[in-house]
């Protein structure tokens, strides 16, 4: 796996008024997911897409996530302590996405990681 950058997230005071702006600005769909308290964009079929995170301690206002794709999310979780990143978020399903974790490298910058559920990728 080359393991690309495959989704990125925002954080954002207001996720609806973030999702307008940015639909209005860029054209972007986007959709709400309240069960999660998330909401998703997408610039175009085949573009790479993201969500937009409500502000919190852990995802202060200008807080950006980048998502690396991996085949074996546990794997690289033992990997990045090994190495001296710490984990900020464990191992969780989301359901119809995969697993994802969010660690911090050792600049302090955080990155997520996820492992997609193999059903998702033949559609």
């Amino acid at each position: 796996m080359a393991h690309p950058i495959v989704h990125v997230e925002f954080s954002a005071k207001d996720q609806s008024e973030a999702a307008k702006w940015y639909s209005e600005l860029f054209g972007w769909e986007t959709q709400s997911w309240p069960e999660m308290n998330y909401t998703t964009f997408r610039p175009e079929e085949g573009a790479l897409g993201g969500g937009f995170n409500p502000v919190s301690n852990g995802m202060p206002a200008g807080a950006v996530i980048a998502y690396i794709a991996t085949d074996n999310i546990a794997s690289h979780v033992a990997k990045i302590e090994k190495a001296g990143g710490t984990i900020a978020m464990p191992v969780e399903t989301v359901p119809t996405v995969g697993q994802i974790a969010i660690f911090k490298d050792p600049s302090g910058n955080l990155v997520g990681l996820l492992q997609p559920d193999p059903a998702m990728r033949s559609q």
